[in-house]
């Protein structure tokens, strides 16, 4: 059993950084995969970033060249770097990983808001 709690959300105005952090309970060294996804309000969870073992990340289209995902395997986190945010960035962000017999877990989420 793996529990996710993540941190680091907040307001920031447009062109700003955060940086996300997840950390877990358990071990994410056996993790196949993690990754963060964010809902902002009225539309679709959708993904932001996720990180293989192996360390291979993919990032949404929206997001390219901007966000960077990264993960602490020694001390359970994950990490989502977020640059030069804007305005539809604002969603809840939440983490997620998942095992090798593919059981999914999720983390209760924080806000980024991008507002001037």
């Amino acid at each position: 059993q793996v529990q996710l709690v993540e941190s680091g959300g907040g307001s920031v105005q447009p062109g700003g950084s955060l940086r996300l952090s997840c950390a877990a309970s358990g071990s994410i060294f056996s993790m196949n995969a993690m990754g963060w996804y964010r809902q902002a309000p009225g539309k679709q969870r959708e993904l932001v970033a996720t990180i293989i073992l192996g360390g291979i990340t993919n990032y949404a289209d929206s997001v390219k060249g901007r966000f960077t995902i990264s993960r602490d395997n020694t001390n359970n986190m994950m990490y989502l770097q977020m640059k030069s945010l804007k305005p539809e960035d604002t969603a809840v962000y939440a983490c997620n990983a998942k095992a090798a017999g593919g059981r999914s877990y999720w983390g209760q989420g924080t806000q980024v808001t991008v507002s001037s």
